[in-house]
């Protein structure tokens, strides 16, 4: 799915707003790339009825030193900004609000951190749309209280792209390789990934469908098992789960 030209004004459809406020920062110079939900469903080559869901907020990733510009861009698109949390926070991360659509957009500057920290910033180089397809499932699996609608994002990205090194795959090892350096984000998304195969049968996917997704959870699982771990990771996990291993993010609301 490309970039379309779009106008001065957010649009009705959410889809098409997230990729005109990535083109807006292109043409402000400004590298803007799609996170969460709304990425997934722009990298999703089919639709799943079964684990469709609707969007109601926008999540972005800028570049590092992006903070100063940001304003300027989403203000000449008629946002406002949560003033007195950008103010505080907006170095490393700002919100605004489409008063028309009732909808927020959280913009993470230069660094993601949730419950735990991802180096999502460092490769906005791999994709110009949005995160990478590794970054996009790390910046779920890393979700410590996971919902529904998380699991879902989750399922549809594994459904729709398999393990593997190129451009339109999920690059496990790289996963395994960042899990196999924090022992916390390893326990999240060994936490995770474990879960999703046991709520997999909620979702009324054909056999064919939960299949490839087992099969993928299980490669994705291996991959992480048989790297060899960190000095950092083996001294975090000799405390293990004794000592709290995430973060719970405050939600902004509007």
């Amino acid at each position: 799915m490309g970039i379309a030209n779009s106008p001065n004004t957010p649009q009705d459809d959410i889809v098409a707003e997230a990729l005109g406020l990535v083109s807006l920062g292109q043409t402000e110079g400004v590298t803007l790339r799609l996170i969460g939900g709304v990425a997934i469903r722009v990298r999703s080559t089919a639709q799943y009825p079964p684990i469709a869901r609707s969007y109601k907020d926008i999540d972005l990733i800028a570049a590092r030193h992006a903070s100063s510009k940001l304003p300027k861009i989403f203000g000449r698109r008629g946002y406002t900004q949560d003033e007195q949390f950008n103010a505080m926070h907006g170095h490393f991360r700002q919100i605004y609000y489409d008063p028309v659509h009732s909808r927020q957009v959280d913009v993470f500057v230069g660094r993601f951190e949730m419950c735990h920290s991802l180096p999502i910033a460092d490769r906005l180089h791999l994709h110009p749309i949005t995160a990478s397809l590794a970054d996009l499932l790390l910046s779920k699996l890393q979700i410590f209280e996971l919902n529904d609608k998380d699991q879902r994002d989750l399922l549809a990205l594994v459904l729709d792209h398999e393990i593997g090194g190129g451009s339109d795959a999920i690059d496990g090892s790289y996963v395994a390789r960042l899990c196999a350096g924090d022992w916390g984000l390893w326990r999240t998304c060994t936490r995770n990934l474990d879960r999703l195969s046991l709520v997999l049968g909620q979702y009324e996917l054909s056999t064919e469908q939960k299949a490839v997704v087992t099969a993928r959870l299980k490669e994705l699982q291996e991959k992480i098992a048989g790297h060899s771990k960190s000095l950092r990771w083996q001294a975090r996990a000799v405390v293990g789960e004794r000592l709290q291993w995430y973060e719970l993010p405050e939600e902004v609301e509007q």
